[in-house]
């Protein structure tokens, strides 16, 4: 809190642990990640990850695809997703600016903030963030992508326990079509309210 050198090198130690952490446990759910080393300075060396004549991959923002390759491509980073789900963690910032893309398709880079999915309770929204970001930018090279609906679907399978790392998504998912009972919730809101307000005139 006081800013002073020991609190910001815990600070980065713990930054680190917790991107270490993450590229390991996810490196072993078979997701594409670069391979970290060590910790130097209060910098994390990882893996370069390079393109088919040995330069530095590009982002996926700066690259250019078919329908094709997109298709293919954000069906990979779907798969990503949700084996990154069954190891327990949402990325948190998944976006075209933390995907790398090497000869052999996508890597998933940037994880200090990856959350623990099942004790966040903005994991949800975590994850269709991620998901969004991702559709948006591959539908801009596979318009069919945008009307799908792989968070809800990827969601609602974790939550059932019926999630296989290797599930074939498709992307379809029926949302609800009823409306909230706005008038009910009021009432049990104001509802509580006067309870509330009653239990305080009684301890005067």
């Amino acid at each position: 809190d006081k800013g002073s050198k020991f609190g910001r090198e815990q600070q980065e130690q713990t930054w680190h642990n917790a991107e270490v952490d993450a590229l390991r446990k996810l490196a072993a759910a078979d997701v594409r990640v670069p391979v970290p080393y060590t910790c130097v300075d209060g910098v994390l060396i990882m893996e370069l990850v390079t393109d088919s004549e040995g330069l530095v991959a590009p982002r996926l923002s700066d690259v250019v695809l078919s329908k094709e390759q997109a298709l293919q491509d954000h069906a990979e980073v779907m798969r990503f997703v949700v084996r990154m789900l069954c190891a327990g963690l949402v990325h948190g910032d998944l976006s075209e600016f933390n995907v790398l893309v090497d000869q052999d398709g996508p890597v998933i880079i940037d994880l200090p903030q990856a959350v623990d999915a099942a004790a966040n309770n903005n994991a949800f929204a975590m994850l269709e963030r991620d998901v969004k970001n991702m559709t948006d930018y591959y539908g801009l090279f596979a318009p069919a992508l945008l009307d799908s609906h792989y968070a809800q679907e990827i969601w609602t399978l974790y939550e059932n326990a019926e999630l296989p790392p290797d599930l074939k998504l498709t992307g379809h998912f029926d949302m609800p079509t009823e409306l909230a009972d706005v008038d009910s919730v009021m009432l049990e809101i104001k509802a509580a309210l006067a309870e509330e307000e009653s239990r305080k005139e009684r301890l005067r």
